[in-house]
């Protein structure tokens, strides 16, 4: 089945050609086409995960064919199944065929219906590449390949300014990732002349922990850029202007998840350079409690979901960060089922209040009372909340709070706190969520109320499938991670330091401690009860604000306006960005254009007419002067040639009159001088 491996991004291109060619044929078949052709793709990915699980194991490289061969430098066409990329796999199709379905029944009735599923299949046939590429350039022709939907879909809805705005956000600050992504090739293919997995990670031992820490960081640069980290985050939380279905697929579940996968590829250069992964652990610490605290007041119930994954992905890298490369991802593959499911309910919430006013539909201060209403999508969503927050056994706990526990028998105590604190306001800040969408009084516009309704089984039956998930998914690898077979599993793909390296001492360290390395006993014990004491304080803080006391909120607004300002404002980083760097740099290309028109433009218009001048007064003295000399010399000549050829008429007796003339003339000269 893994020599199959070619057919996983084969179908999403069938389904590209189709509805991207003949989309106004097909019309609303389009939906069904793409979901059936993401669908042949999980079927495939199921076949080579059960294989990869069950049987054979290891490391397959999959060649196609040869695509780039110039001088010493050559790059193939060629797929990697390894276990990371079995998982990452399983987590793209899966949800991916899931966010399809439910793409169908949100965007029945959209004009741009074939357009959408159009993006939608080229976004998991460029997802598949990144995941698949046994190199870094497939790699990156899949990352770009992702960036450029992502654009597409965000500003799918183009023709209202804040989507288009926000497509070009997204695309222009990705752009600044992706130069550090190409600087960190270029010094990997200089300092090893590959830039295939393989040669790449065998010549890793031979790096200086600075050169190691060189291509981690530049790697890291573009990891932040597509996966919202701080400072290049401020893309992510407008990007929820485009359609919901986008915002599960690609920035939750996929998508945004590539840095933290890229990372985790690049793991064996990472454990050479432990700088590169103490920045990496303190700016997922820092992301994930600054998303966490702008969360907390948010009104718009997709941007709440915004940070919470902006959050989510900094607890990623504090995973990666402290060494707990296996615990990052296994947070990837739990985050992809609750945070597919959250915001998949959130968009059965936005469908069913379509006919409320526009700033109403997703403004969670005109919801309230919708459990009734849309049963399915409330116990579906309570599943979700209940998972991200991190109560046991929903699979968040397992993944979250094994990554607090890696970093805090590592040693990253600082790391741990910010991290358990961001955990509260999760749970927080979800089941603000929950009761201010779900439960109370309905306070959605009374035509709109009429029209709430349960969504159709093609977005329920998505969500049911995701919530099962949310419920199972953690259950199955176990914690710690020494129990867990998904960590056996992900091992021989994972900071692997081939024989006879020589892995600095504090990789080495950081990468034993968060295998295991002997943690248990009453310190697990602890870490666990006050993992289960944060989430459940979260809630009943919500629960007490929001349900039994709703005045607290207003009181706590009138005691910490500034705050409350700060926060909602998103800490003015938007207005920060625009003021130093948007402004300026409009003001530059401003200034430079002016330059270019006036001055640059002047000088070659100015030399131009100067020229054409010249050449006017050029071609008039040519004309008169040098040509008049030249007309009128000849002109002189033809004149006296006209007077003196009489002179010679050929007549004798003439020739005669003339001598006696001339011989008259001379003696009278004599004569009467």
């Amino acid at each position: 089945m893994i020599e199959l491996a070619w057919l996983i991004p084969v179908f999403p291109v069938i389904g590209v050609l189709i509805n991207g060619l003949f989309g106004r044929h097909v019309g609303e078949k389009a939906g069904p086409i793409a979901s059936v052709m993401a669908g042949l793709s999980l079927l495939v990915v199921l076949g080579i995960a059960s294989q990869m699980i069950f049987g054979a194991g290891g490391s397959h490289t999959v060649p196609l064919w040869t695509w780039v061969e110039a001088g010493s430098f050559s790059a193939s066409m060629s797929f990697l199944i390894d276990p990371l990329s079995t998982i990452m796999l399983l987590v793209v199709a899966g949800v991916g065929f899931l966010v399809h379905v439910y793409a169908v029944g949100y965007m029945h009735g959209d004009p741009g219906y074939p357009r959408f599923f159009t993006y939608l299949n080229l976004f998991m046939l460029s997802m598949f590449l990144l995941v698949l590429g046994d190199n870094y350039l497939v790699m990156f022709v899949g990352w770009e390949g992702v960036g450029l939907c992502s654009y597409l879909l965000i500003g799918f809805w183009y023709e209202k300014q804040s989507a288009s705005d926000a497509g070009k956000k997204a695309f222009i600050v990705n752009r600044i990732g992706d130069a550090g992504f190409l600087l960190g090739m270029f010094l990997i293919w200089t300092l090893t002349g590959s830039l295939t997995y393989t040669e790449v990670f065998q010549a890793a031992p031979e790096m200086s922990a600075a050169m190691a820490s060189a291509v981690g960081l530049l790697l890291f640069v573009g990891a932040v850029g597509k996966s919202a980290q701080i400072p290049l985050y401020v893309w992510l939380p407008d990007a929820m202007e485009g359609p919901t279905p986008v915002s599960a697929l690609i920035h939750a579940a996929t998508m945004v998840t590539a840095g933290v996968y890229m990372v985790a590829r690049t793991s064996p250069i990472y454990v050479m350079g432990p700088d590169a992964m103490s920045v990496i652990a303190i700016v997922g610490a820092l992301t994930g409690l600054f998303a966490a605290s702008i969360g907390l007041v948010q009104n718009d119930i997709k941007r709440v979901l915004a940070y919470s994954t902006v959050s989510q992905l900094g607890f990623m890298f504090m995973a990666l960060g402290v060494g707990a490369f296996a615990a990052g991802i296994f947070h990837l593959m739990t985050h992809a089922f609750f945070k597919g499911l959250l915001f998949l309910g959130s968009g059965s919430v936005i469908h069913a209040l379509h006919h409320a006013p526009e700033d109403q539909q997703q403004d969670m201060r005109y919801m309230g009372g919708l459990k009734d209403k849309m049963p399915v999508t409330y116990w579906t969503f309570l599943i979700g909340a209940v998972a991200i927050a991190g109560v046991p056994p929903l699979a968040g706990f397992w993944s979250k709070d094994e990554i607090l526990a890696n970093a805090f028998f590592t040693g990253h105590y600082t790391v741990w706190i910010m991290g358990t604190v961001a955990a509260f306001m999760t749970a927080f800040y979800m089941f603000r969520l929950i009761f201010m969408t779900f439960h109370g009084e309905m306070r959605v516009d009374h035509h709109a109320r009429e029209h709430i309704h349960e969504s159709p089984a093609t977005m329920t039956v998505p969500l049911i499938i995701l919530a099962v998930l949310s419920v199972i998914g953690g259950v199955i690898p176990g914690f710690p991670p020494e129990a867990g077979w998904i960590h056996r599993f992900l091992a021989p793909s994972l900071a692997k330091v081939p024989a006879g390296g020589h892995a600095t001492d504090q990789g080495v360290h950081l990468m034993n401690a968060a295998a295991g390395g002997g943690h248990s006993g009453p310190a697990v014990v602890l870490l666990i009860i006050l993992a289960i004491a944060v989430a459940v304080g979260g809630i009943a803080l919500a629960w007490h604000m929001y349900v039994r006391d709703t005045e607290a909120p207003n009181r706590l607004y009138e005691r910490f306006r500034g705050l409350y300002r700060l926060l909602l404002e998103k800490y003015y980083i938007d207005e920060i960005y625009q003021a130093c760097i948007v402004e300026p740099t409009y003001k530059l290309m401003r200034g430079l254009w002016t330059f270019d028109a006036k001055v640059v433009d002047g000088a070659v218009n100015g030399s131009s007419l100067i020229t054409v001048i010249s050449s006017r007064f050029s071609g008039i003295f040519d004309l008169r002067t040098v040509d008049g000399a030249v007309n009128g010399t000849a002109s002189f000549i033809r004149f006296f040639s006209q007077v003196f050829k009489y002179l010679q008429s050929g007549m004798v007796q003439n020739y005669l009159f003339v001598m006696l003339l001339g011989i008259f003339v001379m003696l009278s000269a004599y004569l009467f001088r």
